[in-house]
């Protein structure tokens, strides 16, 4: 069995800022797989179905990033996942937007819902996937760039990004960390796909940005949940 973890505040008010990044990714992972309804359970949305033959559970913590911990480790508990099958996808502001990396361990980097996961797991050895989502401008705060939401410039890339991280979660659940490591960490940044309009003329885009409704009962980031502390 293995167990994605998506990071991110739970609530409209967040929905698709840079610090939900886990989220987005876990949405388009249950979609692309028809993963079922998520339900209300660990302090989380988790739900959980076969991909190529493995049970994956989703999981995405309603009690905001700074106490993500708690909702892993009764997660992690309840099912005895051992630390090697459980990855962690977070926002990275250390790396530029639409650039990734997994890493098999390694402290939190600054990123406060994974150092509050690391803290309830008691270990540093847990697979993490970081998202960039690039540095705050001038003299911005950390805090509210994390809670911003991406430029139009910047989403097209994200919505590329999203899809090569569910490639490499799909990896990372068929084959193991290391073939994930060899799809996602040499990637330069992503670049936009051509799609052919109408008129049969090509034009620039992303991918579909398949994420799943705005419905905290369909979606696994729970997006129609109450707000709170959200750094």
């Amino acid at each position: 069995m293995k167990l994605i973890v998506g990071l991110g505040n739970p609530g409209p008010r967040y929905d698709r800022t840079r610090h939900n990044i886990g989220f987005d990714i876990l949405n388009a992972f249950a979609d692309r797989h028809r993963f079922p309804v998520a339900r209300v359970r660990f302090d989380s949305l988790v739900t959980d179905y076969q991909v190529g033959g493995e049970k994956v559970v989703l999981l995405a913590p309603q009690t905001y990033m700074n106490a993500s911990g708690q909702g892993v480790r009764q997660c992690v508990d309840f099912y005895k996942v051992d630390h090697d099958d459980v990855i962690v996808v977070v926002d990275d502001m250390n790396l530029d937007v639409g650039r990734m990396r997994i890493r098999e361990s390694g402290s939190a980097g600054g990123q406060k819902g994974l150092a509050d996961t690391i803290r309830h797991l008691g270990t540093e050895r847990i697979s993490r996937l970081r998202v960039g989502i690039g540095r705050p401008p001038g003299r911005m705060a950390a805090s509210d760039f994390v809670l911003q939401r991406f430029s139009d410039a910047d989403r097209q890339l994200v919505d590329v990004c999203v899809q090569e991280a569910v490639e490499g979660l799909e990896l990372w659940v068929k084959d193991g960390i290391g073939r994930a490591m060899n799809l996602i960490n040499p990637s330069k940044e992503p670049k936009l796909k051509k799609q052919r309009n109408n008129t049969g003329n090509a034009q620039q885009s992303g991918p579909d940005d398949s994420s799943m409704e705005d419905d905290s009962t369909t979606s696994p980031s729970g997006r129609e949940s109450a707000g709170g502390n959200s750094n």
